[in-house]
């Protein structure tokens, strides 16, 4: 979708000024965010993809008013709404008003200690041949999906190399949807700034985007 969320290649927003020693969370309430996003996942209502399509969701001027964590936590609300785990007068009122929904799993203080440092992984068996390889020269679609997509805004209808064949993952487009993981092959393609830019780009830039395959189209 074309949301707030993909400012990438656009002017306006300043400079980017990492924060020296930057801790983890600037406040309490940004860990137990994190804690309460993690924990519902684990639940199997929705996945990491549905989560972020959830995130980019958000009203443009309400995203770019909130901080990153609070950005979060709309998102969590959102899906908790949607899958009817609170209503909008329990969010008001910040307590249970009814009584709670089962859940199939929940996520428990032993499996925390368990899986803490595990990292998922979104590969999968290739179910084809991968159709491009590290040299092919590829255009990427003009896609503009009111669903959710991987695909910059500022790399799209635009032509680059294959510099990378990555595997096969988990397609998030499907996947954010409950459509299925639908596996599909992940490139890295570079692109000339010019290209992106037209020829006010800064030279010699060079920009690397993963694409998956059905983002690109052979070119030539």
């Amino acid at each position: 979708m074309n949301g707030a969320h993909d400012m990438g290649g656009m002017h306006g927003f300043g400079p980017v000024t990492p924060e020296a020693d930057e801790p983890v969370f600037h406040a309490d309430w940004e860990g137990r965010v994190l804690a309460l996003d993690l924990a519902m996942r684990a639940t199997g209502e929705w996945n990491g993809d549905a989560a972020r399509f959830a995130r980019e969701s958000e009203p443009p001027a309400s995203y770019l008013s909130k901080s990153y964590y609070q950005i979060w936590l709309a998102g969590l609300e959102r899906l908790l709404l949607e899958h009817g785990l609170v209503s909008d007068a329990e969010l008001a009122s910040g307590r249970s008003l009814t009584p709670a929904r089962p859940l199939a799993r929940r996520l428990g203080a032993e499996a925390v200690a368990r899986d803490r440092g595990r990292a998922g992984t979104s590969r999968r068996d290739a179910p084809r041949s991968a159709r491009f390889a590290v040299g092919d020269r590829v255009r990427t679609r003009n896609l503009n999906p009111h669903t959710h997509t991987r695909l910059p805004r500022y790399v799209r209808g635009r032509a680059g190399s294959v510099v990378s064949v990555r595997g096969c993952h988990v397609f998030p487009d499907s996947s954010a949807h409950g459509h299925g993981e639908d596996p599909q092959w992940l490139y890295t393609v570079a692109f000339d700034g010019a290209e992106l830019w037209g020829p006010d780009a800064q030279r010699a830039t060079t920009v690397s985007v993963d694409a998956f395959e059905p983002y690109l189209e052979p070119l030539g």
